[in-house]
């Protein structure tokens, strides 16, 4: 089975993103896409853009990825409770390429922050949101104060009751593909 796994910031020191490759590392007998959204400069949405140039090839190219998955791995982070505006521009494209672009997609929703937080907010509204794309959510996870529980010298998740959590989740997840 093809999983696609990616967190929603461009950023190089992305923290969501080092929990998804942490996360995917756990995963056998699963074809493992990871993609780093740091290299991936989609433009502002705009609908004068939309009209007089069209959907970018960026896009229709995440798109393609998305739609050759069978699944998908998603951390979302969050700035000033809400979606990064980088994943909620993402999110505006590919709804305009395809109003139905997570269609039969199972989706593992994850989300860290440096505070307690854990990036809830942001997790609480792609719960929200994706479905309405089509995605079925089939498992979450949120990993509160990242800098104190997880340490990548240390393998991953340091706190034992939280990565116990991780692991039942994943397990969901990857139940529900079989």
């Amino acid at each position: 089975m093809s999983v696609l796994a990616f967190a929603g910031s461009n950023s190089s020191a992305s923290i969501n993103y080092q929990l998804v490759t942490y996360t995917v590392s756990m995963i056998e007998n699963h074809n493992i896409r990871r993609f780093d959204m740091s290299g991936k400069p989609f433009p502002m949405y705009s609908m004068d853009r939309e009209r007089d140039d069209g959907i970018p090839g960026e896009v229709t190219g995440f798109l393609d990825e998305i739609r050759n998955a069978a699944a998908l791995i998603i951390a979302v982070n969050e700035h000033n409770r809400n979606f990064s505006a980088y994943f909620k521009n993402l999110i505006d494209w590919l709804s305009r390429a395809d109003r139905n672009f997570l269609a039969g997609k199972q989706v593992f929703l994850m989300s860290t922050s440096t505070g307690q937080g854990a990036g809830r907010n942001s997790l609480s509204l792609a719960l929200k949101t994706l479905p309405r794309f089509g995605a079925t959510i089939t498992a979450t996870f949120s990993l509160p104060s990242f800098g104190q529980h997880f340490s990548p010298a240390e393998g991953g998740i340091t706190d034992a009751e939280l990565r116990a959590a991780h692991r039942k989740a994943l397990d969901t997840f990857l139940e529900e593909l079989s």
